[in-house]
């Protein structure tokens, strides 16, 4: 059933987990997405970055996305990843995403909250939710076929208050913008790990404690159980989770190719199964760990 953030948030602060959000870059994603969320019965968000516009539309995304979630037996939000300004969150919402984030967080301070408030104002008219970003999440992303975007650390800055989350900041922010959930920086990554990172989760307890509202972990990808049920202990209550969902489903189809190196016949409809069934076994592990049930 399609609802909006603010309705599986209700569920994940009931029962103090945290709600998956996952990429979906095609239809074969969001389907391993929604076959492990009903496997688990577990409330489940289907993002849209902006950043797969290559691989797939907003329009065709939300096509997929939309579909799967009206016809799922568990709660789906249809989300906006990244949106990058406010014309795209009108976009996303006129598509019939039911919530939508606008990180306008690498501008400066006050900038960041105008676009975020014109953003509220809009998408709160018409029931949508909005999610926020303060502070910076750093970036390892890599693929084949791609550029390597600059790979960042902890050691990648000077001063790590200048890129975590404030907590007393981060009250103004939400005071003054309405937003409806905040994603945080407190030492996570986008894109594949190349250095193991050391997580401020005191930080997140912080910020938690400033302000009331769900907190939002982004590069959720490749930590341990611990690490996940440690944010979610400290406040968090939605993870956005894409990269090693993705890798999966990539093995194993490098797995299934070099298998049958030696057969001519290799039918492409038999192909994209190998990375749904991989895809759908490593989100659903996930949802475990979300939901605190391992």
């Amino acid at each position: 059933m399609l609802v909006s953030l603010k309705e599986v948030f209700e569920i994940a602060n009931r029962k103090r987990i945290a709600i998956g959000a996952f990429n979906v870059s095609n239809s074969e994603s969001g389907k391993a997405i929604l076959n492990a969320a009903e496997a688990e019965k577990t409330p489940v968000i289907l993002n849209y970055a902006c950043v797969h516009a290559p691989y797939i539309s907003i329009e065709d995304a939300s096509q997929i996305m939309l579909y799967l979630a009206n016809k799922a037996t568990v709660p789906v939000c249809v989300h906006l990843d990244h949106g990058a300004n406010f014309e795209t969150c009108i976009q996303a919402i006129r598509l019939g995403f039911t919530s939508v984030m606008i990180d306008a967080s690498s501008l400066s301070y006050e900038d960041n909250l105008k676009e975020t408030m014109l953003v509220v104002r809009a998408a709160h008219s018409v029931g949508v939710t909005v999610e926020a970003e303060l502070g910076h999440i750093f970036s390892s992303e890599t693929g084949m076929g791609k550029p390597t975007k600059a790979i960042e650390t902890a050691e990648s800055f000077d001063n790590l208050n200048d890129v975590y989350t404030n907590p007393q900041v981060a009250k103004d922010f939400v005071e003054r913008t309405h937003v409806d959930a905040l994603a945080i920086a407190f030492g996570t990554s986008h894109g594949i790990y190349v250095k193991k990172p050391v997580l401020d989760l005191n930080r997140v307890a912080e910020v938690k404690k400033a302000i009331d509202i769900p907190l939002v972990m982004h590069g959720g990808s490749g930590l341990s159980k611990e690490e996940f049920q440690g944010a979610i202990r400290n406040g968090i209550r939605k993870i956005n989770y894409y990269t090693y969902m993705t890798l999966a489903g990539g093995k194993a189809v490098k797995k299934a190719m070099d298998e049958h190196k030696s057969d001519d016949n290799i039918f492409f409809h038999d192909i994209p199964g190998f990375a749904i069934e991989a895809m759908e076994e490593n989100i659903k592990n996930t949802l475990r760990i979300f939901n605190n049930e391992v």
